[in-house]
């Protein structure tokens, strides 16, 4: 990528702010190295890196990465033979441990399912050697001392080390704190040349014999060493020789066993320094509020809400950014300091950040392109007199950048054509956009010539925009509106301020027809685009409604299709329970008939009981067909048109039977005489046989045999009967009771046992005619009687 443009997009204070923002040296160096990538998939790579990031850093807070060194300059020297000192293993160490800590910190996340595809390549660069990590954490502490627990003659030596100075520090206390302390210039132990001193005066040099080591620079002043402690002294300092042969020993021996491992350890340190910058992205975007962009592999570039990310959030404008797809260059122009520079710098710095794997400060769907090079010609005007040389400075610019350019690059133009005559940078300005067309670059230029706005109109694929100016309070909003050309305002500015309107008539007829119609067609689109704005306001609430609206119905509608899905589950399940039940009923039903038919010698079987039973058997074993028939509307219509009337010979389906209709009852049923029943019949269950016409010509009449019907009692003993014959002689007086038509009936059963009470009132619970049984009142039999009263 052209360093100049990141120079002059100041992508260099992005990369500060990663700098600051990563917690290792390598990290650190690593984040000034980044630069934007050129290559599609590269760039995907580092986006989806960085997506990765941030969820884990949404999940789990941060990333185990610490204050890691830069050791390669340590494992160069290893390559070589040399031995390395305490604090460059322990950096060493510090590198493993980081390491070890990482792999954990993914293996958990793998666990717990969290998707890291992204950053499996540098999680493999990962090379934990925990044999030699804890070797290392044993052996030195973080400064890269080594510890009395590195071997056992270290501990050894160390102990004897305190010891001898122990007794040192006993002796000279004697002398500092006894009869020999006003030989002393200070009562004070002190150290010189790695032995234990006092400090004695000079003339009192032979009342300590010794050696001396040091004195003051006036001379007065000896710092002896008593020649009690010298035999100590000297034991110490053999000890502390010692001590340091085996310290070098064991700095030896850990930087042998380090030697194999560097190739490892380097991958380590880098997937570290990765890790690091992602997580330095990850706190960049969070700070910024930001978020990943698609990428658009066909040069088509969308910002939604778009804000510069050097500028303070609070106050910067967010711009709508769109090039690419419509139109490949747009040409902004509009009153200076009204933001057209600031909008190039957006979409510039905002375009290598994504292609260097960063947020965005933009909203969500968002998408950016590839290219291969960014070009920029983007530096203030200067003064009149240096016009020439800021001229100058940008043809060359612009000559650099039009032999670089391809139909892979994107260029950015401020001020196209500024800093000469008007009518000549106009031309060159067209000149080099139609260059840049022709190249099939993306551009984006900003300029004050009025011919440029013809220009945006002019061409297909090019696009005008500026940036708004509020008259009423002649201040810049800052707002891009892409489609829409700038006006200059000076005129209207200037009459607002105060200036004459003669003045401003008199300057507005020295502008040519051609510029004027241009300002007008600016001014009648700018109305334009203010009512289609308005428009849009209310279109955009009523589709906000509408939208509000529709979710609400899906809502409703998903709950209705959740309830219907449970109901015809609940159906399913009652079926197959009605089914069981029917089922169950048939078996009833065929045990009664076979207990019923097993009596036959012993009484009759009713009539009623057998229309019961079949019409029962029936029901249980009508098809699903049948029954659809049995609902079938039409059917039931062209029934209908066969008028039923009384005396008629009727088949009552539900029943299986045929009967009689006796008459047409008020809630529009018929009254039907089936044997030696009467029932109230739908008429849809009906179907005509004969009518009663056709059957006095056929002579034919159905008699109906009653026994017993005439003088039979209301009243019944069962008194001394037995228990069997009881309840046979129950069953057939209360059918003939039923035939009769009597209301009601009494059945003297006796108080007894209550064994025939018994049976008798479960016979009565179980027929179909039986509306109430309860006790007699005591003037009628009391407990010993039953009152039977019939539907």
């Amino acid at each position: 990528m052209n360093e100049k443009t990141l120079k002059i997009l100041e992508f260099d204070r992005i990369l500060n702010q990663l700098h600051q923002l990563a917690a290792s040296e390598v990290g650190k160096k690593l984040a000034l190295t980044l630069r934007p990538m050129e290559n599609f998939q590269d760039v995907k790579q580092l986006l989806d890196e960085t997506q990765s990031i941030l969820d884990i850093l949404r999940l789990k807070g941060s990333l185990p990465v610490s204050e890691v060194s830069d050791v390669t300059p340590h494992l160069k020297r290893l390559s070589i033979g040399a031995s390395l000192n305490g604090l460059e293993i322990a950096q060493i160490g510090r590198v493993l441990k980081t390491t070890s800590e990482l792999v954990r910190f993914f293996e958990a996340l793998e666990d717990e399912e969290i998707q890291i595809e992204a950053l499996r390549p540098t999680f493999a660069a990962l090379h934990p050697i925990p044999e030699l990590s804890g070797k290392i954490r044993v052996a030195l502490h973080e400064d890269g001392s080594v510890t009395d627990e590195a071997s056992p003659k270290l501990r050894e030596l160390r102990f004897q080390i305190r010891h001898a100075e122990a007794k040192v520090r006993e002796k000279l206390e004697d002398v500092v704190r006894g009869k020999q302390a006003k030989y002393l210039s200070d009562a004070v132990i002190t150290m010189r040349n790695e032995r234990y001193v006092i400090p004695v005066k000079a003339e009192y040099r032979s009342m300590f014999g010794g050696v001396v080591h040091d004195q003051s620079a006036s001379g007065q002043t000896l710092f002896m060493e008593p020649k009690q402690v010298v035999d100590l002294n000297n034991k110490r300092q053999q000890a502390k020789v010692a001590e340091q042969q085996e310290i070098l020993r064991i700095l030896a021996e850990l930087s042998a066993e380090i030697e194999p491992h560097q190739d490892d350890i380097k991958e380590s340190l880098q997937s570290i320094a990765q890790f690091d910058l992602l997580q330095a992205k990850g706190r960049l975007a969070q700070q910024m509020h930001a978020t990943i962009p698609q990428l658009s592999d066909e040069k088509i570039v969308e910002l939604r809400s778009a804000r510069h990310p050097l500028l303070d959030p609070k106050q910067v404008v967010a711009n709508d950014l769109y090039i690419g797809k419509d139109f490949k260059t747009l040409v902004i122009t509009g009153p200076n300091t009204g933001g057209k520079t600031i909008t190039l710098k957006t979409l510039g710095i905002l375009q290598l950040m994504g292609q260097a794997g960063l947020a965005l400060p933009v909203a969500e769907e968002s998408q950016i392109a590839v290219f291969n090079n960014i070009f920029v010609d983007i530096g203030d005007e200067q003064s009149i007199e240096q016009n020439l040389s800021t001229f100058s400075g940008h043809m060359k610019n612009i000559i650099y950048i039009l032999k670089h350019l391809d139909d892979q690059s994107l260029v950015l133009f401020d001020e196209l054509g500024a800093g000469t005559d008007p009518q000549e940078g106009a031309a060159l300005a067209i000149a080099i956009l139609d260059e840049v067309r022709q190249r099939g670059a993306i551009a984006m230029a900003t300029t004050h010539y009025p011919e440029l706005k013809l220009y945006g109109y002019n061409h297909v694929d090019t696009k005008n925009a500026s940036m708004e100016f509020d008259i009423e309070t002649l201040r810049p909003t800052y707002r891009l509106l892409i489609g829409t050309p700038g006006r200059s305002n000076a005129f209207d500015i200037s009459m607002r301020l105060g200036l004459p309107k003669v003045i401003v008539n008199h300057a507005r007829a020295f502008i040519d027809d051609e510029t004027k119609d241009l300002e007008a067609s600016i001014q009648e689109l700018e109305t334009a685009r203010q009512k289609m704005e308005e428009e849009y306001e209310v279109a955009h609430q009523t589709v906000e409604e509408a939208t509000a609206l529709r979710e609400e119905l899906k809502a409703y509608y998903d709950e209705i299709q959740h309830e219907r899905h449970h109901l015809i589950e609940a159906a399913k399940k009652e079926a197959n329970a009605v089914v069981q039940k029917a089922e169950h009923q048939a078996e009833d039903i065929i045990d009664d008939l076979r207990e019923k038919q097993k009596g036959l010698d012993q009484r009759q079987v009713k009539e009623h009981e057998l229309i019961e039973a079949k019409t029962q058997l029936k029901q249980l074993h009508l098809t699903e067909e049948e029954q659809k028939l049995k609902k079938n509307k039409v059917l039931q219509r062209e029934k209908r048109k066969k008028a039923l009337h009384i005396g008629d010979e009727v088949l009552v389906e539900s029943y299986g039977q045929r009967g009689v209709l006796v008459s047409r009852l008020k809630d529009g049923n018929w009254k039907v005489q089936l044997g030696m029943l009467q029932m109230s019949i739908p008429e849809e269950e009906l179907t005509l046989i004969k009518t009663s016409h056709e059957q006095q010509k056929e002579q034919t009449m159905a008699t109906v045999q009653r026994t017993q019907s005439k003088g039979l009692p209301s009243r019944i003993d069962l008194r001394g009967e037995r228990y069997e014959e009881a309840m046979r002689e129950v069953e057939q007086y209360i059918d003939q009771a039923i035939v009769a038509g009597y209301p009601s009936v009494t059945i003297v059963h006796g108080k007894g046992t209550g064994v025939l009470r018994k049976g008798i009132w479960q016979l009565l619970s179980r027929h179909r005619q039986v509306k109430g049984y309860d006790y007699a009142p005591q003037n009628a039999g009391g407990t010993g009687a039953t009152i039977v009263t019939f539907k």
